[in-house]
């Protein structure tokens, strides 16, 4: 428990933290939820707007989180809530019959998406949708093996962590999903056969044909990746990367299944994370940011995989069901209309400029990397050594909150790295605010 800290124009603390309400709900959790879910900070949700979060206890934070990459839009946006509360009234469930939500919702994917993405499947949640891309991929094509990297996250569904590249997720589950290929990612800040961009000239991907050889029975079927890899500590492909990826990819008769469950509709400063890349993928995972706060997601891919598909074969409850469809496409025209691509690349340009500045003035930030409004910044015991910090890393998210900022528990590899993702709608004082409040828990949590 900690005393307030001093009052800004956004944040306000008028109690203790945890407060006595707060510490109320903590304890119902504990005793009666498994201790399951991720190590966040005692922080008790009860309404947010735009950018701010208001406790149970009347204290407001500042959001550097997006709910986990969700809220877009930001939280409560009016225009969004009508949408939901009007359709709340009128339909929320018809199984897979047609609504017109639904096919306006496929309709619009499809139309801000590059031509050959012409058709697409409404699902609930990015598991779901990592799910359906393999098995889609598997049905339309004579191979059965998937590729994909360490350090990757798609999902805690059975598939979805086979194609996963950490332990964390996996661990005490297996066995997992057969036919799955792993070879490591571009992280540079780490790179795992010792070499430097862009002196490397992308021994990663040349290493990618040494692992085939060894390890695949000569099925390949697709690959996996995220555009970035966001779990694993938002580590960002160097220049030409992606690029030389897909050409492997078709040099090997492969689908290419792109993840961006976490990366689109906006978050990176452009509408999909694919736009940074000369690459066109055949198999387009979304979800998150597409719903905004209710639960959707989409696979979008190429007519010749996806029709391979007969009537039963792919399907869901709730997947498109015409609240969530409706939200999605108020998400998306919210999006539009208010230009928050557009101030994700901005803002996220100005945060980045002055976490450059941070790592340049703090011995303990060894790299700061991201796009748009996504954002790492991995905590060392020095520059020299780069030994993750992962003790520190908490720290200084536990000090954030105690100042009034929310971010989410460490992310990365080695646990060390934080994550910075506010919702798009942020201003740049208010992102210098935020950014204000980490610097001054990053020297405190050092100190």
């Amino acid at each position: 428990m900690s005393k307030a800290a001093p009052q800004s124009s956004t944040v306000k603390l008028v109690s203790d933290l945890p407060g006595p309400r707060a510490r109320e709900f903590l304890e119902k959790s504990k005793q009666y939820e498994p201790r399951s879910m991720s190590d966040q900070v005692p922080l008790v949700w009860k309404r947010a707007k735009g950018v701010v979060i208001e406790d149970v206890d009347g204290n407001h934070f500042l959001d550097f989180s997006s709910g986990v990459l969700v809220t877009n839009i930001g939280h409560s946006h009016p225009d969004y809530v009508a949408a939901v509360q009007q359709q709340a009234g009128e339909l929320l469930n018809c199984y897979d019959f047609v609504s017109p939500h639904r096919a306006n919702l496929v309709q619009k994917l499809v139309e801000i998406t590059p031509p050959h993405l012409d058709k697409g499947i409404i699902l609930t949640t990015g598991a779901e949708v990592t799910e359906a891309a393999i098995k889609m991929a598997r049905r339309a094509h004579s191979g059965y093996e998937i590729f994909a990297f360490h350090g990757a996250f798609h999902g805690r569904t059975y598939g979805a962590m086979s194609v996963g590249g950490s332990m964390g997720p996996k661990k005490g589950f297996g066995p997992l999903l057969t036919g799955v290929i792993h070879a490591p990612f571009c992280y540079c800040y780490r790179c795992a056969f010792d070499k430097h961009y862009p002196d490397c000239n992308f021994y990663c991907l040349d290493h990618l044909d040494y692992v085939v050889a060894r390890e695949s029975t000569g099925e390949l079927c697709a690959l996996i990746t995220e555009p970035y890899q966001g779990g694993a500590g938002s580590i960002v492909p160097p220049p030409g990367y992606m690029e030389r990826l897909q050409q492997w990819v078709r040099e090997q008769g492969m689908y290419f299944i792109l993840d961006e469950v976490q990366s689109s509709f906006g978050r990176t400063g452009a509408m999909f994370a694919f736009e940074h890349y000369d690459i066109e993928p055949d198999l387009v995972c979304l979800g998150k940011g597409l719903g905004s706060g209710v639960p959707c997601s989409a696979v979008l891919g190429r007519s010749e995989i996806m029709s391979v598909l007969q009537p039963g074969e792919l399907g869901s409850t709730n997947g498109g069901n015409p609240l969530s469809a409706r939200a999605a496409l108020a998400a998306i025209e919210i999006i539009e209309r208010e230009g928050l691509v557009q101030n994700s690349a901005r803002v996220g340009a100005v945060m980045m400029t002055r976490l450059q500045q941070m790592v340049e003035d703090l011995e303990q930030f060894g790299d700061v990397r991201g796009q748009g409004l996504v954002l790492g910044i991995e905590i060392v015991e020095d520059k020299k050594s780069k030994t993750p910090a992962k003790e520190l890393t908490r720290r200084i998210v536990h000090e954030a909150y105690r100042r009034g900022l929310c971010l989410i528990a460490p992310i990365g590899m080695y646990g060390n790295v934080i994550r910075v993702a506010p919702p798009l709608v942020i201003t740049e004082a208010q992102a210098q605010e935020g950014l204000d409040i980490l610097e001054a828990a990053a020297r405190a949590a050092i100190a």
